[in-house]
């Protein structure tokens, strides 16, 4: 069989996870969750009497995109709508949001935390008369920062 007489590497599959909001730590059951990205902006330098006629490049303010999570709608659940509703004029509720990577004995494997994330858009589902799908809604989350560590 494949995988037989090799070391026990895997790489991890990624649709085991668990996402926390709050300071409660309220656990909350997604489908998807994407955006988990981070990136320096450029910045290119050059000295007025450097012999090479390029300029050197080195790292800026760093930024962070939305995250979007997805998950089904349920009956009398509109804790979103509820947390995006409390914004307002300049009033906004941060949250601390845990996302897990767990393995097969729900064990932590990777922890991304986002620092100060509030909900900057909602989508509701789309519906159709001849679908056969749940009905799934979307959360973006604006934040200040984005941590990564290995484990719990």
């Amino acid at each position: 069989m494949a995988g037989e007489g090799q070391d026990n590497l895997w790489p991890l599959p990624k649709f085991y996870f668990d996402v926390k909001l709050g300071s409660n730590h309220k656990t909350v059951s997604f489908q998807e969750v994407s955006g988990l990205d981070t990136e320096s902006q450029l910045i290119e330098y050059r000295h007025n009497d450097n012999k090479m006629f390029s300029t050197g490049k080195m790292p800026g303010i760093s930024k962070s995109g939305n995250v979007t999570l997805k998950k089904g709608i349920f009956v009398n659940d509109n804790s979103f709508w509820t947390w995006y509703d409390a914004i307002k004029m300049n009033i906004i509720k941060r949250e601390t949001v845990t996302i897990q990577l767990l393995d097969e004995n729900a064990s932590p494997t990777m922890t991304w935390t986002l620092a100060n994330a509030w909900p900057t858009k909602i989508s509701s589902t789309d519906m159709k008369s001849e679908a056969n799908e749940v009905a799934v809604e979307s959360l973006e989350l604006a934040h200040e920062g984005l941590t990564i560590k290995n484990g719990g």
